[in-house]
């Protein structure tokens, strides 16, 4: 039995729409509580001010849609003065298990933190996750810990 092109088209063109329909782009945005647990700072000899930092962190992150996540991370800093280049490895888990895991590259400047984050994998619902996302440090009240504003874009390919 022979199709008529007509027919083919139609027929590539709904392959085409259910699978762009599979992939999907979410917005979350979050505030971010952070807090050092075991944290090295080494001040560098003879460079007044220089220091070099790194470890392991913790944070509780609660998203605009209600959900909250857990965030462990690593970070490193190399900071002139409190000014200088931060950079690490975030785990986001959330309550059903599902997890976003991301680089972030930043700087600090007097005192205010900023970076952006590089998406690169994910569990359950964040499956195969790639994207990106960003974070601003915020003035805080809270002692030893630190306040931010947070955002992925995240892409998946079963959303």
């Amino acid at each position: 039995m022979r199709k008529s092109p007509a027919i083919f088209l139609c027929s590539v063109a709904i392959v085409l729409a259910a699978s762009t329909a599979l992939a999907g782009e979410q917005v979350l945005e979050f505030k971010l509580v952070t807090k050092p647990i075991d944290y090295k700072v080494t001040e560098a000899a003879n460079i007044e001010g220089q220091s070099v930092a790194s470890g392991k962190l913790f944070g509780v992150a609660f998203f605009k849609d209600g959900r909250i996540a857990v965030k462990d991370f690593v970070n490193s800093a190399d900071l002139l003065k409190g000014s200088g280049s931060i950079h690490g490895y975030s785990t986001y888990t959330f309550e059903d298990g599902s997890s976003i895991t991301a680089r972030y590259a930043g700087s600090v400047k007097d005192g205010k933190s900023k970076g952006e984050y590089t998406i690169l994998s994910g569990t359950g619902a964040y499956a195969n996750a790639t994207g990106t996302g960003s974070f601003e440090s915020l003035p805080s009240g809270f002692k030893g810990a630190g306040l931010y504003d947070g955002k992925f874009v995240i892409k998946t390919p079963g959303s």
